[in-house]
């Protein structure tokens, strides 16, 4: 019998191209929405998905997931804005919904798999039965850092059939069989935020009133003022004034309500450390590792030490990183392949 997967279905061309080449490979295919916001764009995305089905002559349906994803990912975000700290929406609904109750769901509906039009690649070891992720084709356009807590069953349930193709290529394929999303644009970077004012987000979405703070030097002198720590980041250049030289944000105090700025280079910092750390292989490493890490998603790899003690990670750079950001994930891999990852928690 034909094995079953079922298809996590955005609309977009990635997911849409998924489904299509999974059913070229003779598995048995549907395709599922999960509408997660009430915003009008969550069903225009649903219906698109539909007519991409209707277009495959594959089953189509759809899954209320609102108020999971308002608990476990806006309400997660709000409070890590809240906290001084820079979240990844996408991380956390990879590990909660689309690889978690999306997977929980499809397999008590007697499916055999899930699929997603993640550009990234998993691999079974034919000598031990382990799976990994490996990354993909696609170049910068590669995914595998938002995968860092699959887990060897989740991995066992899934598929990504986008992993050897760049994304031209998949465009260009999409055209050729009329598939309507084929020039759809990418997702914006939050899918939540359909203007990425996330500031504004915030604000109506919890009633949350920023307080303006101090800017302070890093000899600890007030050199300006602020408008709510939910407006800055590690790292940002941006939006902070005028000081007659570029500045940087370097720290966030939150119970002081001040926003640190150092000097251009500052910026850049060799250690950190991680917690929620997950590693695919299901285990913890018990000696000091070597690695590449990225801690941000469109860093480059860059090499480091890595010491996991008490469930927490303690990294050392061999040289200085720019933007280490509490809130964000840092991602380690062996070469092409993913280990794991955790989310910063210091630096």
């Amino acid at each position: 019998m034909k094995k079953k997967v079922l298809v996590g279905m955005s609309g977009g061309v990635d997911s849409s191209m998924a489904a299509y080449l999974l059913k070229k490979d003779g598995y048995d295919v549907s395709g599922a929405t999960m509408l997660l916001t009430d915003d009008p764009s969550a069903r225009e995305n649903a219906d698109d998905a539909a007519a991409v089905c209707r277009s495959l002559d594959i089953p189509f349906t759809a899954f209320d997931f609102k108020e999971m994803f308002r608990e476990k990912v806006i309400n997660n975000f709000i409070d890590e804005y809240k906290n001084g700290r820079t979240p990844n929406p996408c991380v956390v609904c990879n590990k909660h919904l689309k690889f978690g109750a999306f997977l929980d769901k499809a397999a008590a509906e007697g499916f055999d798999y899930v699929a997603t039009g993640h550009y990234a690649k998993i691999l079974s070891d034919p000598s031990t039965g382990e799976y990994k992720i490996k990354i993909s084709d696609a170049g910068a356009k590669d995914q595998s850092y938002v995968l860092y807590n699959h887990t060897q069953h989740t991995l066992s349930k899934t598929l990504m059939p986008l992993g050897s193709y760049e994304k031209p290529q998949i465009r260009e394929m999409a055209a050729n069989l009329g598939i309507a999303s084929a020039n759809r644009p990418d997702s914006q970077e939050i899918c939540f935020i359909r203007d990425d004012d996330y500031v504004r987000f915030i604000k109506e979405t919890s009633g949350y009133v920023p307080k303006k703070g101090n800017f302070l030097d890093t000899d600890g002198n007030v050199i300006g003022t602020h408008d709510g720590i939910i407006n800055y980041t590690i790292g940002q250049r941006k939006g902070l004034g005028a000081f007659g030289r570029p500045m940087f944000v370097m720290k966030i105090d939150v119970p002081g309500n001040n926003i640190i700025l150092g000097e251009k280079g500052m910026e850049f910092g060799k250690n950190l450390v991680a917690g929620n750390l997950n590693f695919i292989s299901g285990t913890y490493p018990a000696e000091e590792f070597r690695c590449l890490a990225k801690n941000r998603y469109q860093a480059k790899p860059a090499w480091c030490t890595v010491k996991v003690k008490n469930e927490t990670a303690e990294i050392t750079y061999d040289e200085p990183v720019r933007a280490i950001t509490p809130g964000q994930s840092i991602v380690f891999y062996d070469g092409d392949y993913l280990l794991g990852g955790g989310i910063v928690a210091d630096s």
